[in-house]
Formats: structure tokens, C-alpha cells, sequence
């Protein structure tokens, strides 16, 4: 989705952020059902009606409770000219905090964190779209290994031979449950904009299962679960099955059913990405004098060209820090970036935090 998105696929009914959003919050309601089941099955006393009416409590005050402390990161960020490292460990400092709130509240009022945390990212993306890019950057290293550390250790607890004899009923159950989940998100997007299509890559969409899988399905095991091991086994196959047919599905038919903007905002990423242009706030040295500079500004605008047609082109600001008159002095100068230019790395080095 995320790439779809990069390249203005289904921008102009915003079908990716449709379902991103969408799915953060199904998982929001899937973790509750997860609970309330899981309480019943321990014994507890639990009240299912008041468990659910949680639900819309947890996701209001999940947003707001992201929202504030987002406003204040973006006003520190613009403020104070913290390099992309410090900011980023800042971000993960709060959405550790964030997550720590919901277990420290949960005995008086339920909070779902991780709309939080999706919540003040928003805030830093609307406020400051060039800060958030640079987190972004940072973040994205984070998570290929935390995605590994995620995955290999569920499959360290998976017993193979008890997945192997619950495949082909766990498979069953999986189908069953698609085929539901999938008759649910078509009745959902009925009296919505989108033509036929476009509903069916929905969908398709919803078909994968990973990350909440991974994340819960061991802890019916560690709780005592007696089919705790069962019950992990086909959250594992959930995994294997769905996530790569499901993926395949969204890429094919995605490229088939998304619309595609001519004058897309993603293509002035497109053009930052093919010729490697340096973001707001990062430090290049010019090849040719090895002077150091500062990008402070960027606009995007369209080339109109002879044949009626547009192509994206970015301006640059860049400063020269020059502290020996006094703070905020020294040379500035502009210049237009478009698919028709070199390679920035022909003349500048961009000099990278870590």
C-alpha cells in the first residue's frame, strides 16, 4: 500500500490510506475480541457488552493521547535543529511511552496505543512533511531488523509436527474465516464511491494476515492454553498461506484497478529518488570547492513544457552557514531540480547522520 501510495496509485480516491487506516483499527478490535476470549476461557468474569463498548472508548483515546504529544515533537523539531538521529530516538522514546500508557491504564480506562503512536506520526507528517521523511528514512532501517527479530522468534516456538497435523483443519478454519471476512469488507464499502473493481481490490487487501498473528498467536501458549500449541501452529499457517497470495493478489490487481494521477504529488518523489536529492534539513559538500551547505527549503512545481504536457520539478534553497557575522548569516542560493538534470551525486556528497 505503502508503495502504491509512492507512486499515486489510487490517489485520487485515497484507496491505500483508506485501508491502512482501516486495518489499524481492525486490529484494534481484534485484540479486544482476543482478550474478552481469552478472559472466558481463564475463568474470568468478563462482561462482553461493556468489553466492546471499550472499543470506541480505546480508539478515541488512543488518537488523542497521540495527538498532543505530536503537536509539542513538531513544535521541538521545528524550533531546535536537532539532527534525524536524536529526533528519531525521541520518536521511539514516545511511542514506547505510548505503549507503556495503555498497560499502566488498562485497569481504569483502555487506550489503544497504537493509534496513538499512528496518531502524533500523522500530526509530525501534516505539520512538517520534510522532518517526517527524514524519521521516516531512520525508522524504516529499524524495522527490517525488528520485522526479523518479530518473525524468528514465533517460529522458534512453532512445534512442526503438531502444525503438520493441524494443516489440514487449521487450513479449513483459515478459508472459513477469509471467506466471511471477505463477504464483511465488500457489505462495509456498499453505498462508497468506488465501482466494483475497486471494492474487490479491497477485498483482496484484506486477505493477507501477518503482524497480529505473529505478535499473539503465542500467547494462548504462554497462558496455559491447553491447544496453546494448536492454536499458534495455525497462526503460523494463517501466515504462510495468506500473506504471500495476498500480497501477489494486491500487486497484480492493484496495478490493474488503481487509477493513476497524471499529475500525482508522488511523482516529486519519484524525481527526489532517481536523481538522489538531499531532504530539508540535511548537510551536502559541493565537490568542486568542498564547502559545506544546508538545505532549508524545498517547493515542488510543475514544468509546463511545449506539448501541453507537465513534468514534476523541485527548487532547492541551500545555505552556506557563515557564523562569523553573527548567527542565521551566510550565502544562500536556489536550484531547480527536473528529470531533465544529472545525478546530484555528480557534484554534491550528501553527508549522512549515521
Amino acid at each position: 500500500m505503502i508503495e502504491f501510495m509512492d507512486r499515486g496509485r489510487g490517489a485520487k480516491k485515497g484507496i491505500p490510506t483508506l485501508l491502512l487506516a482501516a486495518s489499524s483499527i481492525d486490529d484494534v478490535f481484534v485484540i479486544v475480541l482476543f482478550t474478552i476470549f481469552l478472559g472466558m476461557y481463564g475463568g474470568d468474569t468478563v462482561n462482553i457488552w461493556s468489553k466492546l463498548g471499550e472499543i470506541p472508548v480505546s480508539i478515541t483515546l488512543g488518537i488523542l493521547v497521540g495527538i498532543v504529544p505530536g503537536y509539542l515533537l513538531y513544535r521541538l523539531f521545528t524550533k531546535y535543529d536537532w539532527r534525524t538521529p536524536k529526533r528519531t530516538l525521541i520518536v521511539l522514546g514516545l511511542a514506547i511511552v505510548l505503549t507503556q500508557l495503555e498497560t499502566v491504564c488498562e485497569k481504569w480506562v483502555p487506550i489503544a496505543s497504537l493509534l496513538g503512536v499512528m496518531a502524533f506520526g500523522f500530526i509530525i507528517l501534516e505539520k512538517s512533511e520534510p522532518i517526517a521523511h527524514l524519521i521516516s528514512q531512520k525508522l524504516k532501517k529499524v524495522w527490517v531488523f525488528a520485522e526479523l527479530l518479530l518473525f524468528v522468534l514465533v517460529g522458534a516456538q512453532v512445534n512442526i509436527k503438531v502444525a503438520w497435523q493441524a494443516g489440514l483443519a487449521g487450513t479449513l478454519v483459515i478459508l472459513v474465516g477469509l471467506i466471511f471476512r471477505s463477504i464483511g469488507t465488500y457489505i462495509s464499502l456498499m453505498g462508497t464511491t468506488l465501482n466494483l473493481k475497486e471494492k474487490i481490490f479491497c477485498v483482496i487487501s484484506y486477505i493477507p494476515k501477518a503482524t497480529v498473528q505473529a505478535a499473539i498467536g503465542a500467547v494462548p501458549l504462554a497462558a496455559g492454553v491447553a491447544s496453546g500449541e494448536v492454536i499458534l501452529a495455525v497462526a503460523v499457517l494463517s501466515i504462510l498461506l495468506t500473506a504471500p497470495l495476498g500480497a501477489i493478489g494486491i500487486i497484480i490487481f492493484g496495478e490493474k484497478v488503481l487509477d493513476y494521477e497524471e499529475r500525482s504529488p508522488y511523482k516529486f518523489k519519484d524525481l527526489r529518488e532517481k536523481l538522489g536529492l538531499p531532504r530539508v534539513g540535511e548537510r551536502i559538500r559541493s565537490k568542486q570547492s568542498n564547502t559545506v551547505w544546508k538545505i532549508i527549503e524545498k517547493k515542488e512545481i510543475w514544468i509546463e513544457k511545449p506539448n501541453n504536457s507537465a513534468i514534476p520539478g523541485i527548487y532547492l534553497r541551500f545555505w552556506r552557514e557563515d557564523t562569523s557575522n553573527g548567527p542565521g548569516t551566510g550565502r544562500t542560493m536556489f536550484h531547480r531540480y527536473s528529470q531533465e538534470d544529472p545525478a546530484v551525486e555528480k557534484y554534491w556528497e550528501i553527508l549522512y547522520d549515521w
